[in-house]
């Protein structure tokens, strides 16, 4: 792991802190859905707004190292990178409560048997992703993470939801939930994506001292 300057150890603890907890949100909303367990579902719900006052919270912090310290070279970069990387994962966190909303309702028992195991094919591709994600924010690099062939299996996944949809089986107001459903899981896998290629810009150049922050 990159040793990394003390003045930002504070804040790269607590974008870890957002990623488990995004992690945890789109576990907890899938198993909710598929387990038809509302309990789950309003737990999710209910710490969305910790991920908002956590998110802010940064954000806040971040400007205020910038505007205060001044800092250079890679400290500047890793500091403006979390600024990018703490809207993907308070929408990503959204996108799962929107799961845990449809959960809350009961959505899962009218799902027919094929849209929910497409769903929770969707929802371990989606984690698996956001498990390298993090992963790689705890490493300060995305190189070597390849999430693009695993971005392409949800689109693939989305489709066969959609024909699934399509083919009838479920009443209308339910196969327009499921089809959102779709776009939720695509969503997230497209969040993941980003987060990895911003990630991968924190990694140190060949001319750059990882511990300073400061061009050698």
């Amino acid at each position: 792991m990159v040793e990394r300057p003390s003045a930002i150890t504070g804040i790269d603890y607590r974008v870890d802190q957002l990623f488990t907890l995004v992690s945890e949100a789109l576990a907890g909303a899938t198993e909710a859905l598929l387990g038809r367990d509302r309990v789950i579902a309003q737990a999710v719900i209910d710490g969305d707004p910790a991920i908002d006052r956590l998110t802010a919270e940064l954000n806040g912090l971040v400007w205020e190292m910038i505007e205060s310290e001044h800092p250079a070279g890679l400290e500047l970069r890793t500091l403006v990178s979390v600024l990018l990387i703490l809207p993907e994962l308070e929408r990503s966190a959204d996108l799962a409560e929107h799961i845990a909303q449809r959960a809350e309702r009961n959505l899962g028992p009218d799902m027919s048997p094929g849209s929910r195991g497409i769903v929770q094919r969707m929802s371990e591709v989606a984690s698996e992703m956001w498990t390298a994600a993090a992963d790689a924010f705890a490493d300060r690099s995305a190189h070597g993470v390849e999430l693009d062939g695993a971005d392409e299996e949800l689109d693939i996944l989305r489709d066969r939801l959609t024909a699934e949809v399509a083919g009838g089986t479920m009443v209308a107001a339910v196969s327009a939930q499921v089809a959102l459903l779709g776009r939720f899981y695509e969503r997230l896998g497209d969040h993941a994506v980003n987060l990895a290629r911003r990630i991968d810009s924190l990694r140190p150049t060949s001319d750059q001292d990882p511990g300073s922050s400061t061009p050698t």
